[in-house]
């Protein structure tokens, strides 16, 4: 997971740690130099002692200021790196700026680990990117008047059905009762493949014929939880790009008619920039609540993970590890960092 992005940053730590060393070892030359007493024919022994030890002190103490200059080429190959990450261009921006107010002008004592500086900057950047707007979906759930309506958006082939079936499975495991709404009817097989995940999974599924109205499907399900008192309905919509009129028009209705307590992205992480892409588009014409990102296992660049949430100033929910129904993780930052600068 994310080995090609840790490699690159794990770069980046070294070689600003080698140039803190360097100025170390330059500062200490000066200091010796500078302190040392001159030889003379009637120098005692004890002076000659003390002297020393008075370097030693000094030395100790003595400061090293991290200079732009001297760090340069490293932060640049650092944001060449997050770009060949697929980490977009104003979050690699971001990145580097937090970086840079954190070390630049540092002072720091010589001979106190610098590895520590580099990575507190590098916690601290990404930290900033990845925390944005937290949102527990947990406690949505559990606050919110029930039933809670949960529509899940994205484009075909990210794992959007996979994904709502882990929710379920999530839910259940919390005692909260499900439906789900079938409302992807553009699809061919899409009913199918939610109905074969609800029928594994012991759950109820509303389902209306192929090509029926999908606002009338999720309107049944959430009449239909309101008479049985069941806590959540998960609505499944079918996959679509920002550019088909018809279909986000669909999208919008549903919203329109049954407004969902949460609306929810879904893009695979191994798509990079293309899914932080999508994103960005899908959240101006249907703002949503918050993203999951599939496949996070099979993710060797990280760039989605790290782009995606400052991207749409939407909080990433859920992280998807595997095909079984309880691969899925709830995010939490500090996670995601210590996995991308853990060598």
């Amino acid at each position: 997971m994310f080995e090609s992005l840790k490699k690159k940053i794990g770069k980046f730590k070294k070689s600003v740690d080698e140039i803190i060393r360097t100025q170390e070892k330059e500062e200490e030359k000066i200091t010796t130099k500078e302190i040392t007493p001159k030889k003379t024919l009637s120098k005692k022994p004890v002076k000659d002692i003390k002297a020393k030890d008075k370097i030693k002190s000094i030395i100790v103490n003595q400061e090293v200021i991290i200079n732009e200059k001297s760090i340069e080429k490293p932060l640049w190959e650092l944001e060449m790196a997050l770009l060949e990450s697929d980490v977009a261009m104003d979050v690699a921006e971001e990145i580097i700026n937090t970086i840079q107010t954190d070390l630049i002008g540092t002072k720091r004592k010589v001979r106190k680990k610098s590895e520590n500086i580099v990575e507190e900057a590098l916690e601290d950047a990404l930290l900033k990117v990845v925390s944005v707007n937290p949102l527990d979906f947990d406690k949505v759930i559990n606050a919110a008047e029930k039933p809670v309506h949960i529509a899940f958006i994205g484009v075909n082939g990210t794992g959007k059905t996979t994904t709502i079936a882990k929710i379920a499975d999530r839910l259940k495991k919390q005692n909260h009762s499900v439906v789900i709404a079938a409302a992807d009817t553009f699809r061919a097989g899409a009913i199918d493949q939610i109905e074969h995940h609800a029928k594994k999974l012991g759950i109820k599924i509303i389902k209306h014929q192929q090509g029926a109205d999908p606002a009338a499907v999720a309107y049944d399900s959430v009449e239909y939880a309101k008479a049985r008192h069941i806590d959540v309905v998960l609505t499944d919509t079918a996959g679509r790009m920002h550019t088909n009129t018809n279909l986000m028009d669909q999208l919008k209705k549903i919203c329109r008619i049954t407004p969902p307590n949460l609306i929810i992205f879904v893009d695979e992480a191994i798509a990079g920039n293309d899914a932080v892409e999508r994103a960005t588009l899908f959240n101006k014409t249907v703002p949503f609540d918050g993203s999951i990102l599939t496949k996070i296992d099979a993710d060797a660049k990280g760039g989605a993970a790290i782009s995606i949430a400052h991207a749409t100033s939407k909080p990433i929910l859920f992280l998807g590890t595997g095909q079984e129904y309880t691969d899925l993780e709830k995010f939490n930052p500090d996670w995601l960092i210590k996995r991308l600068l853990t060598t």
